[in-house]
């Protein structure tokens, strides 16, 4: 057994053995457990990726006459004023407010310009007290001019995450990057073996008050993060899904713009990467054999992030050696995998924490308490009112046509039901496109004569068991205006159009108002 306080007194000594989590794997492999823990004090850990649970709390000072702030933006980007007069909170994914920059800049964005010392737009207003009569204010702030920049993130470090894949016919664009149609490729945001919170999966040595780098700079461990969770399935003593998390807190103004940056997911909105690292203290062989884990050991699930739930179905299980090739097979198709965080800086940050150690410029520190190891379950927001389903919606009887039919045929259906779409089914009713009245007349236009000639055959769909609201966002989408409802065994069994959701939007309204029109 060693203690904290006498690795303390090597780190001072200049003798302590600091080795990064990917060092310290070969090492156990070449040398065993037991004896890696007799020779290593200190191995360090290093994550850089999108952690959107991320912020920062700004003290401007009171200006003259004095102000009491309720509505705060920062570069266009509105800031949380609902605090003392003159402070605000400023989330990483808030977006501008300006709609020609919209979500390609946001709260993340701002931060890192402050860390990079530049001048940021402040207007502020408020409606005027006695002591506060100011009601608005625009001038500009740097790092330098405001009293406290201080970045607290309610949820960073994830102790793994799933990893992401697509199986609809749509791009999707989501905080898991962008995910191609129809399995086109996988992402996954970890550092592996490099991972601080999977190098003590039990949290043993990590705790309240465990002093970590972050963001360049010294930072501390808060306390467990929100959606801390403990009780999920381990494989090799590690969680296979997303499970602890940290709350963190440092200095802005020591932080360094290296291991902040703004950025933007397409189409999804900002994020803020973070550079995190924690010391591991090497206290005896079981946490030196925690620290030894390699990629190969570190089991994830692939999560079909196609199906628009809480729960999404897992295609199947990897690991971040697989991952960490470019490659995974998939129902015997190869399909490439990119990570969303970066494992070179995720390395920098390791390594910059060992400079640190080793030259004596960064101690130790005891937790005050341990983290929550167990008991800790993710509970769902349940919501009062109920959502409603494709399912729920009065259907009519569908009304379809086949791939073979002739183009007069297809256009008096549309005629006769006065409809704009028709779904196009095979024998057993199994969809394989759409036509609709414009689809017809472009057809006849062009002297077309069969349905199969101009149908589409890549179809936007709705199902069953989605929410009427998840449709309505499809259709907006994608700038169509009806889709049809297929089961799992992709058989028609009606359609869904934009009319149908205003119609059900307004009878819901009516409802609200005690049966008044609106």
């Amino acid at each position: 057994m060693k203690t904290i306080q006498e690795i303390n007194q090597k780190i001072k000594n200049g003798d302590a053995v600091v080795v990064t989590a990917d060092e310290m794997t070969s090492i156990v492999a070449q040398n065993g457990a037991q004896k890696a823990a007799e020779e290593i004090d200190v191995v360090t850990t290093g994550t850089f990726g999108a952690m959107c649970s991320s912020g920062a709390f700004l003290n401007f000072g009171h200006s003259d006459p004095p102000i009491k702030m309720t509505k705060t933006f920062l570069n266009g980007v509105e800031a949380y004023s609902g605090l003392a007069s003159v402070d605000a909170y400023l989330g990483a994914t808030q977006p501008s407010q300006n709609p020609e920059i919209g979500l390609h800049y946001g709260g993340a964005h701002v931060i890192e310009d402050l860390i990079r010392g530049k001048e940021v737009e402040l207007i502020a207003d408020a409606y005027g007290t006695d002591c506060y009569p100011l009601k608005r204010v625009e001038t500009s702030i740097t790092l330098d001019k405001i009293n406290q920049a201080t970045m607290v993130n309610p949820r960073n470090c994830y102790q793994n995450y799933a990893v992401a894949i697509n199986s609809t016919d749509e791009t999707l664009y989501t905080y898991m990057g962008t995910l191609l149609p129809k399995f086109g490729n996988v992402t996954y945001s970890s550092a592996g073996t490099l991972s601080p919170l999977i190098n003590d999966p039990y949290f043993n040595t990590i705790g309240m008050g465990t002093k970590i780098f972050l963001g360049g700079a010294e930072g501390y461990i808060i306390s467990e993060g929100t959606q801390h969770a403990t009780e999920n399935e381990r494989r090799n003593g590690v969680p296979v899904s997303a499970s602890g998390t940290l709350m963190l807190q440092g200095d802005m103004k020591k932080m360094n713009p290296e291991y902040i940056r703004g950025a933007t997911m397409p189409k999804y909105g900002p994020t803020l990467y973070v550079g995190a690292g924690i010391p591991i203290p090497i206290l005896n062989e079981e946490v030196a054999t925690r620290t030894a884990i390699s990629d190969e050991e570190i089991i994830c699930k692939i999560i079909d992030y196609g199906v628009p739930r809480r729960s999404r179905p897992v295609i199947r299980e990897t690991n971040y050696k697989e991952l960490k090739t470019g490659k995974i097979e998939i129902d015997g198709i190869e399909v490439p995998t990119s990570p969303l965080s970066s494992y070179k800086r995720s390395k920098m940050v390791a390594v910059e924490l060992k400079e640190w150690i080793e030259k004596g410029d960064f101690l130790l520190t005891n937790p005050v308490r341990p983290l929550s190891s167990k008991g800790n379950i993710v509970k769902p927001l349940e919501i009062s009112k109920p959502l409603v389903m494709v399912k729920d919606i009065e259907s009519k009887p569908v009304i379809m046509a086949y791939s073979g039919e002739k183009i007069n045929d297809v256009a008096k259906k549309l005629v006769d039901n006065n409809i704009n779409h028709l779904p196009v089914v095979d024998n057993d009713g199994k969809l394989k496109g759409i036509v609709t009245s414009w689809d017809i007349a472009d057809g006849v236009a062009k002297g077309k004569s069969k349905l199969d000639e101009l149908m589409t055959r890549k179809v936007i769909i709705a199902r069953e068991d989605e929410s009427v609201d998840i449709i309505a966002r499809r259709i907006d989408k994608n700038n169509i205006s009806g889709l049809p409802i297929v089961d799992k065994e992709n058989i028609v069994k009606g359609m869904i159009t934009a009319e149908d959701i205003s119609r059900l939007i307004g009878e819901n309204l009516k409802d609200e108002n005690g049966g008044e029109s609106i």
